[in-house]
């Protein structure tokens, strides 16, 4: 009975000092599975959404069903240590999840850059890469800090970025890639709305000097043409209608949100 004491005392001291790293994670969002592979654990993942591309993984992982429905069955068998859920999970599920005594975290939806490296530095400890996690948000941060000092002083290009057709569904300040625009020196017509519902009309009004249309497939290019229609339009008539990448635009990591600012940046700043 002693020696089991002692040897759980000596447990005790090591979780406390050195932490403790799943091994066994499902993750429920393609930013988060991204981050997993980035940290260079893609072993540690044992199950994913079918919309996450984990790389650095063999593509036989198990996929346990979207973004928002997932197969309960198939990550009970999968024995997970820690499920990774987004705020788009169904709620029941998770709840579900957390009723089979499975751990479930739900990880919250970042809004700006820096609860992105907030978020990744927690999500380094989880799988037991702090340092690795620390050396990648200074690294983003310092070229983004870097990025932002090469854009023109007082230049205020007007921005619409279209995250949906339909309806419209545009970017707004609380939403993560406003700090895209932000850090680009740009202006979001849509800045000041609470929820993202706009008008073709107020578009036409506003007059952006660019329209960026997240790719949502075939659909971003068929907006794109939509768009072209429409000579009157500032963006139009200069040609500055752009189709970018939803995943770059909406599910960055530190390091791809720094590809994706300087993609921005020469759009605003051409």
């Amino acid at each position: 009975m002693k020696k089991l004491l002692i040897i759980g005392i000596v447990y005790l001291f090591c979780f406390c000092k050195t932490g403790f790293a799943y091994e066994r994670i499902i993750s429920l969002a393609p930013a988060l599975t991204d981050e997993i592979c980035l940290l260079n654990v893609p072993e540690k993942l044992v199950g994913c959404t079918v919309y996450c591309k984990p790389y650095g993984i063999a593509e036989e992982i198990e996929r346990v069903g979207t973004i928002i429905e997932i197969n309960i069955e198939k990550i009970v068998s999968l024995k997970p240590d820690l499920v990774l859920a987004s705020n788009l999970t169904d709620a029941k599920a998770v709840a579900k999840l957390k009723s089979l005594g499975i751990n479930t975290v739900s990880w919250p939806l970042v809004k700006n850059y820096e609860e992105l490296c907030k978020k990744f530095l927690e999500l380094g400890k989880l799988v037991g890469k702090k340092d690795e996690a620390e050396k990648i948000v200074k690294d983003s941060k310092e070229k983004v800090g870097m990025i932002r000092k090469k854009v023109k002083k007082g230049l205020k290009t007007t921005v619409f970025v279209e995250l949906g057709s339909k309806p419209l569904f545009a970017l707004t300040s609380n939403s993560f890639g406003n700090d895209f625009i932000k850090f680009a020196g740009g202006v979001n017509i849509a800045g000041d709305l609470k929820i993202g519902y706009y008008s073709r009309e107020e578009v036409f009004k506003n007059d952006p000097d660019v329209i960026i249309i997240s790719d949502m497939g075939i659909a971003g290019h068929e907006e794109k043409k939509a768009w072209e229609q429409h000579k009157v339009l500032k963006a139009v008539k200069n040609k500055r209608v752009h189709v970018i990448d939803a995943y770059a635009l909406c599910s960055p990591t530190p390091v791809s949100f720094v590809d994706t600012l300087e993609k921005i940046v020469k759009l605003l700043n051409p």
